[in-house]
Formats: C-alpha cells, structure tokens, sequence
C-alpha cells in the first residue's frame, strides 16, 4: 500500500469515528461564536473607543473568537482524542499497520481543522451579521489565521503524542487551556495591555495570532514577527511531536 493510499485509509477512518461521536466538536463549532454574540451584548462593546484606535471592543473580540476555534480543537478535543486511542491500545494496532504517526497526526489534524474553519465562518457571520464587525484586510487575515491554526494544531498534536494517557492528556490541555485564553484576549484586549505586557504575549502563538488578526481588522499588514513567532511554534511543535509520538 503507498504512503498516499495510507493516509486516505487513516483519514477515512478516522473522519467515520469523529462523525460517530459529534458532541466534542460543540467546543469548537458553537462555543465561540456564541461568546461572541454574548459578548456584543454588553452596550460599552460596541461603542468607539479613542483608545482602541477608533475600534469597538466587539471588533477586536472577533480575532479573538477566530482563535479560540483552534485553541478549543488543539487544547481539549484532539489530544484527548489520540490519548484515548493510545489508552485502549488503538494505536498499538495502527502500528502493526503500514500507518505512520505522521498519518494519524495528519489526518486528526484535517479533521479538526475543518471544524475549526466552521467554527471560525460562524463566528465571523455572527460578528458581521449581528454587530457589524468587519475585518479590512482579508488577505492579511487569510495568512494570520492559516498559520495560527497550524501553530494550534502542531501544539495539540505535541501534547496528544506525549501524553500516556487520556487522564493526562486532560491535565495538560486544561492547565495550558486558560493560560491560552488570556493570550488570545478572551479576558482582556491584548492590545490594551501595557507595552511590555503585550511584548510578551506576541511571543505566544495566540498572542501572535490575535495581535495579526487585530493589525487585519484595522486594514494593515500583520507585523512580520508576529508571522515569524506562528511559523516557529509551528515547526518547532510539529517536528517534536512527529519525532516522539508515542504508541504505547
């Protein structure tokens, strides 16, 4: 069987078992555009603000929403999803298969990336639709949101490959979960923290990402560290985990 053929079966397989069990992808595909509309609620979110550069609260909450799509899919569903699979000896048996780590790594990550796009179309329909919050450059946008979701993902797949069981796998997820939120501005706007404060959050994934995302929704091009600071988390996770992916 070739490598290409390979990955389709894994992928196949696992898309018929996700499909069996949706409930999980609740977090990714309804939680954060509810959050959002939530949040419009509150009348000062959406009133300009001369300290947000003219920009509403609400308007720098839709980066955020975008992000926790693939903070929800990386953090609590897919490393439980593998770590599961590694508990009840289901990868023991993909690998007395021609299937690599590389295979089901991919094909979870397919998985939940297409849920995390779902997630992220209703979240920007209930910004637009409800609130009127508008992203000015798209293309900028576009390449902030691939790679933050890349850099999601490769960071899931680290924690899912590592950790020997579901128990930990949860463990884990939740202690980087609300760390995460913070940088990805769920409790307060990134960009109105102090200088310094916000220096340092632009070095996280999520910071980077909303930071990015934020920098679009104001019609300007994405500083390149922001781009640069995504592309390294990305590698870096995605070759360790690759590397020390655990079957057993």
């Amino acid at each position: 069987m070739s490598t290409t053929t390979t990955a389709r079966a894994v992928l196949g397989a696992e898309t018929r078992l996700m499909l069996r069990e949706p409930g999980a992808l609740f977090w990714i595909i309804v939680f954060p555009p509810a959050l959002l509309g939530i949040l419009g609620l509150i009348p000062d979110f959406r009133t300009p603000s001369e300290d947000l550069g003219g920009l509403r609260t609400i308007d720098l909450y839709l980066p955020t929403a975008l992000i926790l799509t693939a903070i929800m899919a990386s953090l609590m569903t897919m490393p439980a999803v593998i770590s599961t699979y590694r508990e009840k000896l289901v990868l023991r048996r993909y690998a007395t298969t021609p299937a690599r780590a590389g295979d089901l790594l991919f094909a979870q990550g397919v998985l939940h990336a297409g849920a995390v796009l779902i997630g992220s179309g209703l979240a920007l329909l209930v910004g637009y639709v409800a609130y009127d919050a508008r992203i000015a450059a798209l293309g900028s946008a576009a390449l902030v949101y691939v790679l933050a979701v890349a850099a999601n993902l490769a960071c899931g797949a680290l924690i899912a490959g590592l950790a020997p069981s579901a128990k930990t796998a949860s463990v884990i997820g939740t202690a980087v979960f609300f760390p995460s939120m913070f940088t990805a501005g769920v409790w307060y706007p990134i960009s109105a923290l102090p200088g310094w404060a916000e220096s340092i959050v632009g070095l996280t994934p999520n910071g980077a990402a909303v930071l990015g995302l934020e920098q679009a929704v104001a019609g300007d091009w994405p500083d390149p560290v922001h781009l640069i600071v995504l592309v390294a988390w990305t590698m870096l996770a995605g070759a360790v985990a690759a590397r020390y992916f655990r079957w057993e």
